[in-house]
């Protein structure tokens, strides 16, 4: 069975795409980053399965020039995250399904690999986020395509991983990655930024 990767992106137009990180460092900044961004992790992310992207708004899986013209579109269609991340599981063909966003700077292809691994033995593995929610999530698929993500799971708080992971239930086993962020405001920004400037210099005082 293919192993199926979907990259939840938006596409990149000014002044709607990351709003409120917006706020502080002003649209402009914000597009350019978002698209930085984006391309950054698409290229990171080419392993050796089948790569989607969940495009929103919905057009845009035919308009639009913003990401590699080889790379599966399909929509997200309307709804709260959850019922937007339920699509995929539920429609893609057989195979286990990790779900990534497009805004986590350290993302690697290392991670979804450990993910594909995690779902050899494990019903579903999650990337907890710093802020209490996720930034990956993996359903093997078998024997049942069921989901946790519309039963009571408070989206865009701290408790949303914990909420998933009540909805999942005790009789399906869950696997956790290491903790990351994405970045949606501007303290997520400015820490970025500053673990960025620490590898560098790490990174010169290895090379002296």
């Amino acid at each position: 069975m293919k192993r199926h990767l979907v990259v939840f992106v938006k596409a990149p137009r000014l002044g709607t795409v990351k709003t409120r990180l917006a706020r502080s460092i002003g649209d402009v900044e914000a597009w350019l980053f978002y698209r930085r961004l984006t391309a950054d992790v698409l290229r990171r992310l080419r392993g050796p399965w089948r790569l989607w992207l969940a495009v929103t708004p919905d057009r845009f899986i035919r308009e639009g020039r913003f990401w590699p013209a080889d790379l599966r579109r399909r929509p997200q269609g309307g709804g709260e995250i959850g019922n937007r991340m339920a699509r995929p599981i539920a429609e893609l063909p057989p195979g286990p399904v990790v779900i990534v966003g497009s805004d986590i700077p350290e993302l690697t292809e290392r991670h979804v690999s450990a993910a594909f691994r995690a779902l050899g033995d494990h019903d579903a593995v999650f990337g907890p986020a710093r802020d209490g929610g996720y930034w990956l999530v993996g359903l093997r698929r078998r024997p049942s395509r069921a989901h946790p993500f519309a039963r009571g799971v408070r989206w865009s708080s701290p408790h949303a991983l914990a909420d998933t992971l009540r909805a999942l239930g005790p009789t399906r086993r869950h696997a956790l990655l290491e903790a990351l962020s994405d970045i949606d405001t501007a303290a997520d920004y400015d820490a970025w930024l500053a673990r960025e400037r620490a590898t560098k210099m790490d990174g010169c005082r290895s090379g002296d």
